[in-house]
């Protein structure tokens, strides 16, 4: 059993951390966030290749958040329907986040002149989010910009087909 002195014991979700110890949960949304903050930073410096790094590491993190909210809502619906809707609402968050992520990377390829790099992301965006959001809008607009698509999408003012 050597190394099992390195063991950390499991606190249940809200019970407070030892004093002087700063805990986060690697598998977290907040995670996410902290990966995020930095790759704005690094990209705010002009270093775009750690930016890229630790975007990729948020997108490939909530990515696999998705994967694991997705099984354990599965997993309990029909049985406390509390489990499947939180773990639906995390998701959500997630997919949100997700779609921020990808527009943070496809506006860092955009700036490296690679909008062939950009345009799977923002359609992503488009396609998880929906048109109607917020970072759907932002996508889209981001689509026309590049040259990819050349019908303006204004949110509500769309002309109706006759």
């Amino acid at each position: 059993m050597a190394g099992a002195g390195t063991l950390q014991p499991v606190r249940a979700q809200g019970a407070p951390a030892p004093a002087g110890v700063a805990v986060t949960n690697p598998l977290s949304l907040e995670a996410v966030r902290s990966l995020l903050a930095r790759g704005d930073a690094a990209a705010a410096r002009g270093d775009l290749a750690e930016a890229r790094r630790l975007y990729d590491q948020a997108r490939d993190l909530s990515r696999r958040l998705l994967g694991f909210y997705r099984d354990l809502s599965g997993s309990f619906r029909g049985l406390d329907a509390r489990i499947p809707r939180e773990m639906d609402q995390k998701g959500r968050e997630t997919l949100q986040v997700l779609s921020q992520t990808n527009l943070r990377l496809a506006a860092l390829f955009r700036r490296q002149n690679q909008p062939e790099v950009a345009v799977p992301l923002l359609v992503e965006v488009v396609k998880v989010m929906t048109p109607t959001s917020e970072e759907g809008r932002q996508a889209y607009q981001s689509l026309v910009e590049i040259g990819f698509a050349s019908t303006p999408y204004t949110a509500g003012q769309a002309a109706s087909g006759g």
